[in-house]
């Protein structure tokens, strides 16, 4: 009884915490954690609904993970699959019923669906039971699946879900998949955001915000961890900077499009007229109505900041673009090193990096060995060296996200 109690205060808890939650792939890897958790799982996977196919979204693995060095993350491959009766995640999909499968190696011959054993043999782990809930809109539209997977008892000897276990799942689901519908309206509007720069600047991409935002969390992640952020505050801020970073060249839609489009050098008055972007971005967040409009000006502003005091814009007026404090030449006194905001820090390291790893209508993608080389070089110059180790740190992580949102042929 006393477990269930706290069973209970646990997913009240959760029904609030989850509405706090912006930004999608925030919530899916919260969502995943937390069941994890509530079920006392080892294991598990969320599956987003796409047209007719399941994307692969996110993984989690406990016993795997403790195989790792402390501090580093899980890297797995996102993939597609159809959706159909023939797998266990498509038979939920198609059928919006659950499934509650004691072992998934004596799953009758009769039903009409099988456990794909070639995942367990490729990561030599052994899924037993399993526990696979449709995530249902209130108005009966499935938009993904949550498999929850080997189920632990206080011995850590893996279990069947009981009928208990179900219930909480499915009341779980049922408050996630509301709380996706919002982070999903939140994400299309600031794609659509995104869209609206694209039609300026071929640069600005789906993919590469998306890439920009995802490097942009795990480095502030690692950095934080270092520093004894509570994973309290990390997980808080890492939802309002991804969405920031997804932002950071909004200022864009201001900048006339035979500059943003130019294929060769800007002379100096079309280089002025090009970082006002950076404040442009920064004034449609001056009416601020929450931790997100102030980060998002915050790294609209900073991130092209460089470590050693040599970006831009500097210390200007938001409103105006006017200089706060002048320079010999009348140019705004740039900020340096920790007087850049971490978020700026952050983006600025993100970006460039994105940059050189694509491939552009003016130029060739680099290859990874040239922009790691830049990466160094530009440490202590362009960008924080603190930032830099850590990015060379989670570089098998930041290779998973660039596979994970390719560009579009």
């Amino acid at each position: 009884m006393r477990n269930e109690t706290k069973r209970l205060r646990e997913i009240i808890r959760l029904d609030t915490e989850l509405s706090t939650v912006q930004d999608l792939d925030i919530l899916l890897e919260r969502i995943l954690t937390e069941a994890r958790k509530i079920l006392s799982a080892d294991a598990g996977t969320i599956y987003i609904k796409d047209k007719n196919d399941l994307i692969f979204s996110y993984v989690q693995n406990e016993t795997q993970r403790k195989k790792l060095p402390p501090g580093q993350k899980l890297i797995y491959s996102t993939f597609r699959v159809e959706i159909n009766k023939k797998t266990i995640s498509g038979y939920v999909t198609a059928t919006g019923q659950y499934l509650n499968i004691p072992d998934v190696y004596r799953i009758p011959s009769t039903a009409p669906y099988q456990f794909n054993a070639s995942y367990d043999r490729v990561s030599k782990y052994k899924t037993t039971s399993m526990l696979t809930v449709p995530l249902q809109t209130n108005r009966g539209d499935i938009i993904g699946v949550l498999q929850i997977i080997n189920k632990q008892d206080m011995k850590g000897t893996v279990v069947p879900f009981d009928s208990e276990d179900v219930i909480v799942c499915q009341h779980f689901a049922s408050t996630a998949s509301m709380a996706l519908q919002r982070a999903q309206m939140t994400r299309t509007l600031i794609l659509r955001m995104i869209a609206m720069s694209e039609l300026r600047d071929p640069k600005e991409t789906g993919p590469h915000v998306n890439r920009v935002a995802s490097y942009s969390i795990e480095l502030f992640e690692k950095w934080a961890q270092r520093r004894s952020m509570s994973s309290e505050e990390v997980n808080k801020k890492r939802d309002v900077l991804r969405m920031a970073a997804m932002l950071h060249d909004v200022g864009k839609v201001a900048i006339s499009d035979v500059l943003l489009k130019k294929p060769g050098k800007f002379t100096a008055k079309e280089r002025k007229i090009m970082e006002a972007h950076t404040y442009l971005g920064a004034r449609l967040f001056l009416n601020k109505q929450s931790e997100m409009d102030e980060v998002s000006a915050i790294v609209s502003l900073t991130h092209h900041e460089n470590w050693d005091g040599t970006g831009y814009p500097g210390r200007v007026d938001i409103s105006t673009g006017k200089p706060l404090k002048k320079t010999k030449d009348s140019r705004a006194v740039c900020l340096k090193g920790k007087e850049i905001p971490i978020y700026g820090r952050v983006v600025a390291l993100a970006d460039v990096y994105d940059a050189l790893r694509s491939k552009r209508v003016y130029k060739e993608a680099w290859t990874e060995e040239d922009v790691l080389h830049e990466m160094q070089k530009l440490s202590g110059q362009k960008f924080d060296p603190d930032l830099v180790a850590v990015f060379f740190d989670i570089l098998d992580l930041i290779r998973s996200i660039t596979a994970r949102y390719p560009d579009s042929d």
